[in-house]
């Protein structure tokens, strides 16, 4: 396992071919790992010498997202650490990635950041990777949070139709979802916020100016280089995880909004139920303003106490 100072694009297919100074001047870190030796990617906000937190992003999803805790973070003493999943952003693809591999990555992430054990708050497609982490690496995490979180398909009854629509692509015909998502991140690059923010919110022009405009970049910067993290994560919608929810021991949040259209709350209960040291807090939002809501209670969960 090495250090590597801002990995270049290139990184899984789909490479811009920007160069490496380029990329040393936006911020984040990145290690190699695995005999494969392929690189991922993090970016740090909040307090650097605070209380450590893992922000895993949505499917599709970058370290960007970290951002939405940053000025939080800094105010209780927290440090985010928020990395590019396999395949995601700047970080390599890495093609079979199933479930269960997540705790090779997240322990390199680890080692790279100087922590040996963190909370992880998961948001979105994210909370499959979170899940599995403290289902079969329970001693790399303290505590979990689930935000708008998907369940797995073998309790996910009401599972919309988009969604498994693009579950099965993904499973049985990736380069063609992986084109329709090429397409997307074009259209998303040049457009409105209000383009990528509608996918998860029901009122888009409620959303802050920053904060929608953030959504865009994460999305863009998600899938620019590679579409394999998304195609390799959707599948899982309509693919056994691969582990058991009730192995996971650690404690679990649920923070689920009512009117989530995209993950509904029933599937959200279900979840909760299989897990031993589960709790569901149901919020008056959809799916991305319940992540806007909660994030204080997230880290206010973590920050440490006097």
């Amino acid at each position: 396992m090495g250090r590597v100072q801002a990995a270049g694009a290139g990184s899984g297919d789909g490479s811009d071919g920007r160069n490496a100074e380029a990329d040393r001047d936006e911020g984040f870190e990145s290690v190699e790992y695995g005999v494969e030796k392929r690189t991922l990617s993090y970016a740090e906000y909040g307090d650097a010498g605070g209380e450590p937190l893992v922000v895993l992003h949505g499917t599709p999803g970058s370290r960007l997202l970290g951002e939405l805790f940053d000025e939080g973070a800094r105010e209780r003493g927290v440090r985010v650490l928020a990395p590019d999943r396999p395949g995601f952003g700047r970080s390599s693809a890495w093609s079979g990635r199933r479930p269960t591999d997540a705790g090779t990555w997240f322990e390199a992430l680890l080692t790279d950041a100087g922590v040996s054990t963190t909370s992880v708050a998961a948001f979105s497609g994210g909370s499959v990777d979170g899940l599995s982490l403290a289902a079969t690496r329970g001693d790399l995490v303290d505590r979990l949070d689930v935000v708008s979180g998907a369940a797995p398909p073998s309790i996910a009854r009401e599972t919309p139709r988009l969604q498994r629509t693009l579950g099965r692509a993904a499973a049985r015909t990736p380069s063609l979802l992986g084109a329709a998502l090429r397409g997307q991140t074009w259209l998303a690059t040049r457009g409105s916020p209000s383009t990528v923010v509608g996918q998860y919110t029901d009122e888009p022009g409620d959303t802050p100016t920053e904060v929608a405009e953030l959504v865009r970049r994460d999305f863009v910067e998600s899938c620019a280089r590679s579409r394999n993290g998304a195609v390799t994560e959707l599948s899982w919608v309509v693919e056994g995880w691969g582990f058991d929810v009730a192995d996971v021991d650690s404690p679990v949040a649920l923070w689920h909004g009512e009117r989530d259209a995209n993950v509904p709350i029933s599937d959200a209960r279900r979840l909760c139920d299989r897990l031993s040291a589960g709790q569901l807090r149901r919020l008056d939002d959809d799916h991305l303003t319940t992540l806007l809501t909660s994030r204080s209670d997230v880290l206010d969960r973590i920050a440490p106490r006097d």
